[in-house]
C-alpha cells in the first residue's frame, strides 16, 4: 500500500522508498487531498517547550502559530487514516483535544474519531537521544512498541549552550559533551521511520467520522 509522508525534509529519510510519496515544504502538505494513508510530521517549533523562541528571541512568537500545519495534518490523519508524530508534551494535543498518553507507554482509549495516542522514545529505535515522542493514530493497527525509558541514551538538549558553560565544565573537570546538531535532533532514524510507515500501511480505507454523541470539531490555534 502506498502511503504519503507529510511535512518531511527535502531529500530526507522518506525519499527514495518504494510506496512512499513524500511531501516536503515545496509541495505544501496542507493541500494533501488523499487518497493514501499518511505519516504526518507537522512542524513543532511553535508547539513545544520553546515555542516563544527562547529568552534570546528578538521577536516574540505566538503559541500554535504554524500557519495551520498541525490542523491540516490532523485532518489528513482522520480522513485517510495513518499516524501523526509530535514531541512529547506538545501543546498541540491539548489544544486540539487529542488523548494525552502516559509517559510509561501504551495506547490510550479511542477518542470520538477512533484515534489513539501513545508516548514512545525514539532512542529505542536508533536515535542518539531519548527523544520522547507522542503519536496519534487513526484506523490503524496499534502495535505494542518498546515502551519506557531508553536507558543509556542522552537527553535531547544535553550539551553546552554557550562558551561560558563549556569553560565552567572544563574548570570543574567534567568530560566534554557535544551538543547534537539541529539536524541530529529533528532527524527521524530509519527504524522509527519504518515503524511509522508500517503503522500507516495498516490503516483501513474509508473516511473517519466523529461519533454521533460528539458534535464538536477541533478548535483552530489562537493566533491573536
Amino acid at each position: 500500500m502506498t502511503i504519503a509522508a507529510l511535512y518531511v525534509a527535502k531529500d530526507g529519510t522518506y525519499f527514495g522508498i518504494p510506496g512512499v510519496d513524500p511531501w516536503d515544504e515545496a509541495r505544501d502538505a496542507r493541500g494533501y487531498q488523499g487518497p493514501h494513508p499518511v505519516v504526518a510530521h507537522p512542524p513543532c517549533e511553535r508547539w513545544g517547550r520553546y515555542w516563544s523562541g527562547g529568552p534570546s528571541a528578538r521577536v516574540r512568537r505566538v503559541l500554535g502559530d504554524d500557519d495551520g500545519c498541525f490542523a491540516a495534518a490532523l485532518a489528513s490523519v482522520r480522513q485517510w487514516g495513518g499516524v501523526l508524530e509530535h514531541p512529547e508534551a506538545t501543546h498541540a494535543f491539548k489544544r486540539f483535544g487529542l488523548p494525552l498518553p502516559e509517559r510509561k507507554g501504551g495506547w490510550t482509549a479511542p477518542d470520538a474519531y477512533g484515534g489513539r495516542s501513545c508516548c514512545v522514545e525514539q532512542g529505542h529505535y536508533g536515535h542518539p537521544a531519548r527523544k520522547a515522542t507522542w503519536l496519534y493514530a487513526v484506523r490503524t493497527g496499534y502495535p505494542a512498541l518498546v515502551w519506557g525509558l531508553s536507558y543509556g541514551k542522552r537527553r535531547l538538549d544535553r550539551g553546552y549552550h554557550s562558551a561560558a558553560e563549556r569553560s565552567a565544565a572544563k574548570a570543574a573537570g567534567e568530560p566534554p559533551i557535544k551538543r547534537l546538531s539541529k539536524r541530529e535532533r529533528v532527524e527521524t532514524p530509519a527504524p522509527f521511520r519504518d515503524l511509522l510507515i508500517e503503522i500507516a500501511r495498516s490503516a483501513r480505507r474509508g473516511v473517519t467520522q466523529p461519533a454521533a454523541t460528539d458534535k464538536s470539531e477541533p478548535e483552530p490555534p489562537d493566533t491573536a
